[in-house]
């Protein structure tokens, strides 16, 4: 890369290029000003040559050290102090800050989106609208078809299955926590610094999903993190910025971990804020005061984690007014005297309280009753769950999907009684956990849920599409 300083030059805080002259004082001054001439044009030439980034590029931040001039027609605007970024738009000044913490980072002018522009989903009373019309969310979860590398024509060939369900949406994972770089990840750890990959392996082959679900009509649902251990998810951030072993629940309250994971999300969201295939940005799957590992302070309760989802979903509303929001989780009630622990508040979540956060703009649950201790009939008290949830959907006034729901036998049997509880009950949506494919690779991963073309319960997911869609 050109480096003014070997040629005689260097880069003046304004962007001017200034000669130093080395000769001795004989040396004419036509000749000074011809090489102040050569050295202005060819630095002029280089900078245009090297320093455009382009669109959703990286210009700026603490620690950056790369290129900080955008492409033509992009500006470099400041999303936080720690990442600039070339986006569309025009600005009349915008100083960028990477050298310590303490400097200051401004942005006198952005172009921000103009809310609910025509082809983004958005919500009427209990509802999904989109331009206009009733929208139906009827699909699957495959949080894998951005993870394991696959081609875009694979990507393409997962999505077709869905969609000839007559799916319109599907869920996914926007997130891969990792500490040793390798295969496709969004951010990676070095002790308490992230870096967010935004190459081929990381939000470029993000990209490469949001294409191949616009092209077969599929809206995305997109969790920003995870509860649990499975690609990295909250406890790599709490261990890698406050210590390992640390409490889990440290990610709701520590306001360095939160940090970290704002700016993560910022990035991410900021990326797709105008791209109307995104149904909406979820904070986590499946948020608990636990994790994978137990640990956790003894402090947390219900109200720690409202009081998180009412920050963070506010945060993204502040970022990205065109995309839902909702927290992802798992529906679990506050009831402490109820005879079963999905009822009791134990886990952290009161599913009545979050859905009333003005940020939240619909409700999720899950339906895991023999993972939950409900063994003695799991398709009676799966079927009584869905009622309870239609009800506080009704009472909230917002839309309530059922987003992951399963059991390993007789599965066709407790589907076809679900699914009937949700159309019935008027719950808004529904998407199953989860699709599964048969890929130029292979089958796609299978946890002893995933439903494949040629089985029983995908002609099922056909028949309650088209119910569902049908339905007044």
């Amino acid at each position: 890369m050109y480096d003014p300083a070997d040629r005689g030059c260097e880069v003046c805080p304004a962007g001017a290029l200034v000669y130093k002259s080395h000769y001795r004082e004989r040396v004419s001054t036509w000749t000074r000003r011809m090489h102040l001439l050569t050295f202005l044009s060819l630095g002029i030439f280089l900078r245009s040559v090297f320093a455009d980034v382009p669109e959703w590029g990286q210009c700026g931040g603490i620690g950056w050290t790369g290129q900080t001039t955008c492409a033509s027609g992009t500006v470099c605007t400041v999303l936080n102090d720690y990442y600039s970024q070339c986006l569309l738009g025009t600005a009349t000044s915008t100083t960028v800050s990477s050298t310590s913490h303490t400097t200051s980072t401004t942005a006198t002018s952005t172009t921000v989106p103009a809310p609910s522009p025509s082809g983004f989903v958005t919500t009427s009373g209990t509802e999904f609208r989109l331009n206009g019309a009733k929208f139906t969310v009827f699909g699957a979860n495959s949080y894998w078809v951005g993870l394991m590398g696959y081609s875009t024509s694979d990507m393409n060939k997962a999505f077709a299955d869905i969609a000839a369900t007559g799916a319109t949406a599907v869920r996914t994972w926007g997130f891969n926590e990792v500490t040793s770089p390798n295969g496709i990840y969004y951010q990676s750890w070095s002790g308490s610094t992230p870096t967010i990959n935004i190459g081929s392996t990381g939000l470029q082959n993000f990209d490469a999903v949001v294409a191949a679900a616009a092209a077969h009509g599929i809206r995305l649902i997109v969790a920003l993190t995870n509860n649990w251990s499975d690609y990295g998810g909250m406890d790599v951030y709490v261990n890698q910025i406050i210590g390992a072993g640390s409490a889990h629940d440290l990610f709701y309250t520590n306001s360095k971990v939160m940090s970290a994971y704002m700016n993560y999300v910022n990035v991410f969201v900021s990326r797709y804020v105008n791209e109307p295939t995104i149904l909406g940005w979820e904070l986590a799957n499946e948020p608990r005061c636990a994790g994978s590992t137990g640990t956790t302070s003894g402090t947390c309760t219900t109200a720690t984690i409202t009081k998180w989802a009412t920050t963070i979903s506010a945060y993204i509303k502040s970022i990205d007014p065109n995309h839902l929001v909702a927290i992802g989780d798992e529906g679990f009630y506050n009831e402490p005297s109820a005879p079963t622990y999905p009822y009791q508040g134990s886990e952290g979540i009161d599913f009545d309280a979050n859905l009333a956060i003005s940020s939240i703009d619909f409700g999720t649950f899950h339906s895991y009753p023999i993972s939950w201790g409900q063994t003695t009939d799991p398709q009676g008290w799966g079927t009584q769950w869905i009622a309870d949830h239609a009800t506080s959907m009704k009472a909230a006034g917002k839309p309530v999907i059922l987003e992951e729901f399963g059991v390993t036998t007789n599965q066709a049997t407790v589907y076809q009684a679900w699914y009937q509880e949700v159309v019935s009950s008027g719950l808004t949506g529904v998407l199953i956990w989860q699709a599964g494919s048969y890929l130029s690779s292979g089958a796609t991963p299978d946890d002893g849920y995933a439903v494949y073309p040629d089985g029983p319960v995908y002609a099922l997911e056909i028949s309650y599409a088209a119910t569902l869609k049908a339905r007044a």
